[in-house]
């Protein structure tokens, strides 16, 4: 047997900026122009997220602009190419092939760059998309959302969703750059724009008690979608993300432990039969509460601990609680089918993220089904009593 140790260093980037596309914005045309390896300017492909270019209707024509004054460096090889975005847009094979179909009519080859600017999902699938193109093309992520800002669009899986389930085709790629606009963020629907709150406590919570304890202390400012606390919890939230994927040992999930997915048994199968009217970050704030609910009921987690992370979840802006729960085949609870498709995705054994107290973390490999439902009764019984309060 012939063996050989093959080291690769990866460089990941990621840039903060306002008005990336602003001619006198050089954030990006630095980031290409510092890599070119051609010599001249080096080939663009934008593909532009279509709940995006609704929002920003101007935008397109930025981008053209932006290119044709930096176009020493910068060759863009068209107008952006609107694709659909939204998690329907995972679903959809033919936008991988249309991507596909693009670098091959562009001739785009692996010192040339596709930019995707969009939400968590439309990145995942661009970079599904660039990531299998040539075997790997340069590709710049510029997330618009704040749950793509903190988390999914700073890290380094791409995927699409096949046979019913999230991300089941993937691939592990580290982005060229990622560039976070904090502008985009004006434009987003409140909704939208509270979804990345949650990943920021999911990420304090497993790794950062101080920027717990500043998410706290803003909890209002953040519940009002405030700009400087937003701005500084996404930005405290991209890196923690980053840091966890570049110190963890394991940036391409080798390995079943992923600590980064707290509270993502549940909620990705939350999603998946509420046919996603459930958002992620919506999903993300339930699961968390149901894990952190059986944290108690295995003496893992104080009572009081629990009761200050349900209270801060609720008074940034989310519920704890979805009917969609109530389902059941056989008189089981179908949201109990996520652990197996998530011990199915972390590659066959389950393991699954755990708080003992914030800012740490805690592996195991097996969870009580009377203790997820005794948590799951608990939780139902506070977003009760917490509507009720609410309305007296």
């Amino acid at each position: 047997m012939i063996q050989r140790s093959i080291p690769i260093d990866f460089q990941h980037r990621i840039a903060f900026t306002h008005g990336g596309f602003d001619t006198k914005n050089l954030t990006l045309v630095d980031l290409i122009a510092e890599a070119s390896e051609l010599g001249g300017a080096s080939k663009v492909l934008v593909l532009l997220d279509s709940g995006v270019a609704d929002g920003n209707p101007r935008l397109a024509e930025q981008i053209c602009q932006y290119g044709a004054v930096h176009d020493h460096a910068v060759n863009l090889v068209a107008e952006p190419m609107v694709l659909a975005g939204g998690e329907s847009c995972k679903n959809d094979w033919s936008l991988v092939e249309k991507i596909w179909q693009a670098v091959e009519y562009h001739k785009i080859c692996r010192h040339s760059y596709i930019v995707a600017i969009g939400g968590g999902a439309f990145l995942d699938l661009a970079g599904f998309a660039a990531a299998t193109a040539h075997r790997g093309i340069r590709f710049v992520r510029m997330p618009t959302t704040t749950l793509s800002q903190g988390d999914g669009g700073v890290g380094v899986k791409n995927g699409v969703n096949y046979f019913g389930k999230k991300n089941w085709v993937g691939t592990f790629s580290v982005p060229f750059a990622v560039v976070n606009d904090l502008d985009f963020l004006k434009s987003l629907p409140t909704r939208a724009c509270r979804d990345g709150i949650i990943e920021a406590i999911k990420v304090a919570l497993i790794r950062d008690s101080d920027f717990y304890e500043y998410i706290e202390a803003h909890a209002a400012d953040l519940n009002r979608l405030e700009t400087k606390p937003l701005e500084t919890a996404i930005r405290r939230s991209a890196e923690n993300h980053i840091d966890h994927i570049s110190t963890s040992g394991d940036p391409f999930e080798y390995g079943s432990a992923r600590p980064l997915d707290f509270g993502h048994w549940v909620a990705h199968k939350l999603e998946q039969i509420s046919g996603f009217a459930v958002s992620h970050g919506e999903a993300v704030a339930i699961g968390m509460g149901v894990d952190i609910l059986y944290s108690v009921e295995i003496g893992l987690l104080d009572r009081d601990t629990a009761s200050r992370i349900l209270d801060l979840i609720q008074a940034v802006g989310f519920e704890i609680w979805s009917d969609h729960l109530d389902q059941s085949v056989d008189g089981q609870p179908v949201i109990l089918a996520g652990l197996e498709e998530f011990r199915e995705h972390l590659g066959g054994k389950l393991t699954i993220t755990l708080v003992p107290e914030i800012g740490k973390k805690l592996e195991v490999n097996e969870m009580e089904e009377s203790a997820i439902l005794a948590a799951m009764d608990q939780l139902q019984q506070m977003s009760v009593g917490a509507s009720e309060s609410s309305v007296v």
